[in-house]
């Protein structure tokens, strides 16, 4: 097989790229649910563990991973966040910033 030098480049940036991605993400620190952030907009790890009565927007299935604010698959255990920029939200988790996809 013939391979030509500008694809090996490009093969490679585009490997090491996506290498440099899954080490920044791995190195990003969760959200705790005692964040003053995450307290302001009532963020729970675990949607099964929201206050329905302190949060009455709050349906069944709402979960980050399901939000239109979530930037990771909806498989993802951990993901960002647009709230959250610097920290990673739970998939299973739910904030009152909550939006249908």
């Amino acid at each position: 097989m013939n391979t030509s030098r500008r694809s090996f480049m490009v093969v490679s940036i585009g490997m090491g790229a996506t290498l440099w991605l899954t080490r920044a993400r791995a190195d990003t620190p969760h959200l705790s649910e005692s964040d003053p952030a995450a307290v302001a907009v009532g963020y729970k790890e675990d949607a099964a563990k929201v206050d329905k009565t302190k949060y009455p927007n709050f349906a069944a299935g709402q979960t980050c991973a399901n939000c239109s604010l979530y930037q990771g698959k909806s498989s993802d255990a951990w993901g960002g966040c647009t709230i959250f920029s610097d920290k990673l939200v739970a998939g299973p988790g739910w904030c009152a910033s909550y939006t249908n996809m």
